[in-house]
């Protein structure tokens, strides 16, 4: 498409196009756009009484194009598409109006280039790629004599002795006559390069015969060592073995891969052989020792706890160098209970040899200690579990803007989250992760050299040979994947993929590289990205950032319809992101002042990524640890004292303030397990004016389900979709549909058009009727429950993606739960979706998870002192237990909840009272109210106190608890309970996210009076008027309006939620407490009258 027509558009968005046309203000205004639905076709969008008209341009066979326009209208077809447009300026032409004023494109920001970051220089470029299809002939013979005699002149001042004279012929006949060949094949559309291909054939014609005759021994070689071959590297073809006529590059890069997994493999096997450990299969992990205190009697005791990984051993010794005689092997340790009153503080309970449960305090040093006491007895349960699969694993993403220098001799400190911010403790050092993502910008290391520092540093570390799992390269950004050598097997659908965002998004010096793989049944991707520099030039950023988005081809490539946010269960975006600290020159001692003080708030408050993530403009339902770091730009190379934040320049003095240009954000799947564990930069790698950053997740993952069950006698799966209403922030006149994708589905679901009503405000609401039922190909609850949906609302006419969203089915683990997600395309906002879920599983108990086995106590029991046996394993847990805020939708940052996103009315369920502990669970049918999510009973009459699961590490404060108050909430759902309602919100903080129902184990039922839960509240979201498009036949209106709430099947009715008194309870004096469980609720017979109950409930 060429560029210099006022009406072309190239790639902007679509709802670019509608901002653009919008602000025309003129019937007949119009623009062209690449289509986003149809690789090579076009979009053409005309402004007609405030709405906006999209007419596909489609090429035919012989690259003819055609607009589809209303029907009856003939087909006609042009060659070029001025052509086109010029046919279209005059009436009845099938649009709703004719062309009549075209609408001009924005300018680029374009970046100026920076010396340091630019590889040589290149020949002038006299013509584009993507333009020379319709330019002037002439124009391209003159670009192609300019790049001729341009090599032709570089050559003669070159050196040539030691080149056989046929060789420079060759070259000199190629840069003569040969690329003005294989630039007329570019402008064919044939970017095969034959005569370069030819050149490189003849120059390389020994060294071509000679790969092929020892790359077939070299592969029977490596097969011979290693019958699972590594990934990328299977079979070599057959024609590889021949002179095929590859390119001779291509050729040497899989010889020199093969050579180095030769290496590898070799260096394996004979280190196994002669029995040098070398740790290559194993981590040796050290005991460590942790001194406690231990309150006891009101006499504080010191104490030692003694924690080895490797014999599964926790030791309880009253002096350092004491007896070592009373210990609990690792199964015997139920859980770790973390205070939230006291962060140093934390309850262990064990199992005694007579069946008994003891739960012991203990008092740390401090957090961090105690931090790394929970990692490591997480390191021994997961390696003596029985579990055949892992479900959690911990990932370390690093990212360093290396500034074109080498590595220091020792890099450790970066691998252990040793530095600034939040780090592990010394303890830790050695637990290995089973991930490492290491993402560099302005590299001057080759892949190889790169590969072989960051194993050689975390082999030192960790005693373990790391496998490279993908490594990918532009320019001078980088991205290297690591894994443990035994999730190899685990690996699977390893893709790669870069974005230049360079000077007119052509150059590498800016872009981004990606990598993403599937982990068992859990997918994956990172993305690092080296942004546009400079204070000013945050709008480019912006765009660098969408551009990414759009184009970084990475993961299931049938999920078409959706960019990288939405299609991986866990996405890290990590890199030199460029954003600065949005301070006047003039404050620069000033900010280095804060600095030294460590008083990086208001520095924050400045901060440009910061503050767009606020405004909605880039990564968006991101999150981003709390930064409590020093800025890692820009030092004086070196040291870490002092930062050089001015910089000589021919046009005078740069200024490159002290700011926080690299980072770490993430962005997971609705209610899945991620916790941040460190956050921070290294201080002792000074070879760059960058500090390295690092970040450490705990993530839950899921395996490759296999069924337990006869899946011929097994019952059949369900998952019903009812009352879905999507609030599009457009106003076009087409019809919409949606898409349902997901991995636990045989094939994509569409549903039929919706039915649209235009509202004042510029937004469109779409009714999609009242129920879609998917069918997943398992019904088992363990697998059914950690699966999602992904939606996307479609216009009819395009079929381009007006909005997508992602659905948690085990939001609907216990009954019908109303969901209302954000909508987004291309990381921006396009209205938001609402509707009820109900899933139908077959017989089965989730397992326990491992990251099940740290909770944190908000509110510290009254301690029991239990003499004796009377209590069970049911009691093992004293308090009230929410999911990790991150698994729960709530999400701490920079003392604000951000938006995630989504929210879920799940419904509030009920505690017991205070009384005597039984020994007999209480049994029961499948009791709803009575269930945990990971199917355990709850224990019958316990004192119990609320409790966080797995919260994120140094983060949450301890708060009042908020009055209850019926709080207009703006794109989310009220809080089914007041209790779940957070002291902020009574701070006046609107927007936070609700909390929804908390997921209770290790209880069993007490018999208490049932209270029916409090109905929810669903109030109308507040939009800014948006910019909207349409189809051709945009008068159609709507045969009947949305069903009201109250007619709905499946909806309940709108109600307020009305506060409790809680003043006549003795237990939680002035404290809001959860009403007693029911043994068997009942809800009141107006609640849910309506929706279908499907199947059972999971145990």
């Amino acid at each position: 498409m060429p560029s210099y027509q006022p009406w072309c558009h190239g790639n902007i968005t679509r709802s670019k196009a509608e901002d653009l046309l919008s602000k025309a203000a003129r019937d007949g205004s119009f623009l062209i756009r690449d289509s986003e639905s149809i690789q090579g076709a076009y979009a053409l969008c005309v402004l007609y009484q405030n709405c906006v008209y999209t007419y596909r341009i489609l090429p035919n066979e012989d690259r003819k194009l055609s607009v589809q326009a209303s029907e009856g209208v003939p087909i006609r077809f042009f060659s070029m598409l001025p052509e086109l447009v010029e046919a279209y300026y005059n009436p009845n032409m099938g649009l709703v109006t004719h062309l009549q004023y075209p609408v001009q494109r924005e300018e680029d920001y374009e970046e100026e280039p920076e010396s340091s970051n630019l590889p040589p220089e290149l020949p002038p470029r006299n013509f584009a790629a993507n333009d020379v299809k319709d330019s002037d002939p002439r124009s391209s013979e003159q670009g192609c004599k300019s790049l001729s005699e341009t090599y032709l002149m570089r050559l003669q001042h070159m050196d040539l002795s030691t080149v056989p004279e046929e060789h420079q012929l060759a070259i000199q006949e190629y840069f003569r006559t040969a690329i003005c060949l294989d630039a007329e094949q570019i402008q064919n559309g044939y970017p095969t390069l034959p005569g370069l291909k030819k050149l490189t054939m003849a120059i390389c014609k020994n060294l071509n015969s000679e790969i092929s005759r020892i790359l077939p021994a070299l592969d029977v070689f490596h097969r011979a060592l290693d019958q699972q071959l590594s990934p990328g590297i299977g079979h070599l073809p057959k024609q590889m073995s021949a002179d095929s006529g590859q390119f001779v590059s291509f050729r040497l890069e899989q010889l020199t891969k093969l050579l180095y997994s030769i290496e590898d493999k070799a260096k394996s096997s004979v280190f196994e052989s002669v029995g040098f450990d070398g740790g290559h299969r194993k981590s040796l992990i050290p005991p460590a020792t942790f001194e406690v205190k231990q309150d006891s009697l009101g006499i504080s005791t010191k104490m030692f706890l003694k924690v080895d990984v490797e014999s599964g051993k926790l030791y309880f010794k009253k002096s350092k160098d004491g007896p070592e005689d009373k210990y609990f092997v690792h199964n015997k340790i139920l859980q770790l209970v973390k205070s939230q009153k006291m962060h140093a503080k934390l309850a262990i309970a064990v199992e005694t040899e007579k069946e008994k449960i003891l739960r012991k305090e203990f008092v740390f040093e401090n957090t961090k200690k105690r931090e790394g006491f929970c990692q490591l007895l997480q390191q021994m349960k997961n390696k003596h579990s029985e579990k055949l699969e892992p479900d959690m694993i911990t990932v370390f993403v690093g990212t360093w803007n290396m500034g074109n220098a080498g590595t220091p001799h020792n890099i450790n400190s970066w691998f252990q989250c040793k530095g600034q911010g939040k780090t592990r403790d010394d303890t830790a050092d050695h637990i290995p992760h089973d991930f490492y993502v290491i993402g560099t910008q302005e590299d001057p290391l080759s892949e190889r050299e790169l590969s072989d520092t960051v194993k050689g540093a975390l082999r030192n570390i960790t005693n373990i040979s790391f496998k490279q799992v993908a490594v990918h390269t532009l320019w001078n950004i980088r991205i290297i994947v690591l894994a443990k050598p035994e999730h190899e097997n685990r690996i699977s659908h390893v893709f790669s993929d870069s974005v230049k965002t360079g000077i007119a998004n052509t150059l590498g010096n800016k872009g981004a590289v990606g990598v993403s793989f599937m982990f068992n049944g859990t997918s994956f991707g990172f993305v690092n990205s080296h942004l546009t520099s400079g204070s000013e030039k945050k709008l480019r950023r912006n765009q660098n950032y969408t551009n990414i988005l759009r184009f970084l081809n990475l993961g299931d490539k049938k999920l078409n319809p959706f960019d990288i946010t939405h299609r991986f269960t866990h996405l890290f975006w990590l890199g030199d992101l460029n954003y600065r600290v949005e301070f006047p020159s003039t404050e620069a001692e000033y900010i280095v002042t804060k600095i030294k003080q460590q008083q990086y708030q208001e520095l924050l408050s400045k901060d440009q990524l910061s503050m767009e993530r606020d405004d909605g403009k880039v990564f968006l339902h991101f999150d981003e640890e709390e930064i409590t770091f020093a800025p890692t730009y820009r030092f004086e190379r070196d040291t870490r004292e002092k930062y050089a934040y001015t910089k000589a320049k021919a046009t005078g003095t740069k200024y490159n303030l002290p700011s926080w240009c690299d980072r770490v954000l993430r962005k997971s799947y609705p209610l899945v397990h991620v916790v941040c564990q460190a956050y921070g930069c290294s201080n002792d790698i000074m070879t760059s004016d960058h500090s390295p950053v690092f970040a450490s997740f705990e993530v839950g993952v899921a395996s490759q389900f296999v069924s337990k069950q006869d899946l011929n006698s097994a019952p059949q799966g369900g998952i019903q979709i009812m009352n879905v209403m999507a609030t599009l922030l457009t106003k076009s006149k087409t019809k919409f549909f949606i898409e349902y994708h997901s991995s636990c589905l045989e094939k994509t679901v569409k549903t039929s058009e919706g039915e649209n009503t235009e509202h004042t405000d510029g937004s469109i609401k779409v009714w999609f009727g009242n129920q879609v039922q998917l069918t997943p190909i398992i019904s088992d609850p363990e697998y059914l429950l950690d699966q999602h949906v992904l939606i996307c609302v479609k216009s009819t006419d395009c079929d381009e993606s007006y909005g997508e969203g992602c659905i948690a089915l085990r939001a609907a683990q216990f009954c019908y739960t109303e969901f209302q997600i954000t909508l987004t395309h291309h990381g921006e906002k396009t209205g938001t979706l609402t509707g009820g879920i109900q899933i139908h599983t077959s017989e089965g108990k989730p397992t326990e998870k491992l990251y099940d086995f740290i909770k944190v106590e908000k509110d510290d029991p009254v301690t029991s002192k239990c003499k004796g046996g009377d209590q069970n394993k049911s009691s093992v847990t004293h308090a009230h237990d929410i999911s990790n805020p991150n698994y729960m939708g709530v999400s701490f940052q920079r003392g604000n909840v951000i938006d995630k996103g989504w929210s879920y009315s799940m419904p509030p369920k009920s505690l017991p009272n205070s009384g005597q502990g039984s020994k007999e669970p209480k049994k029961g049918g499948h009791d709803l109210g009575s269930r945990s999510p990971t199917g355990k009973s709850t224990g019958e009459g316990e004192k119990v106190s609320e409790m966080f699961d797995n919260p994120l590490y140094g983060s949450m404060k301890s708060h009042s608890r908020a009055k209850d108050q019926d709080h207009q909430q703006k794109d989310q759902l009220i809080p089914p309970d007041p209790f779940f309602a957070s002291s902020k919100q009574a701070d006046g903080d609107n927007d936070r996210p609700p909390v929804p129902t908390p997921r209770n184990r290790s209880f069993t039922c007490s018999e208490t009076k049932p209270q029916p839960p409090a109905p929810i509240t669903l109030h109308p979201s507040l939009y800014k008027k948006p910019v909207m498009p349409s189809r051709s036949d945009g008068g159609m209106g709507l045969n009947r309006p949305p069903l009201p709430s109250k007619s709905r099947p499946g909806v309940p009715e709108p109600q307020t939620t009305k506060p409790r008194d809680y003043r006549d309870s003795s237990e939680l004096p002035s404290k809001l407490r959860l009403p007693a469980r029911p043994a068997q609720p009942q809800p009141p017979k107006d609640m849910y009258a309506e929706v279908p109950k499907v199947g059972r409930s999971v145990k």
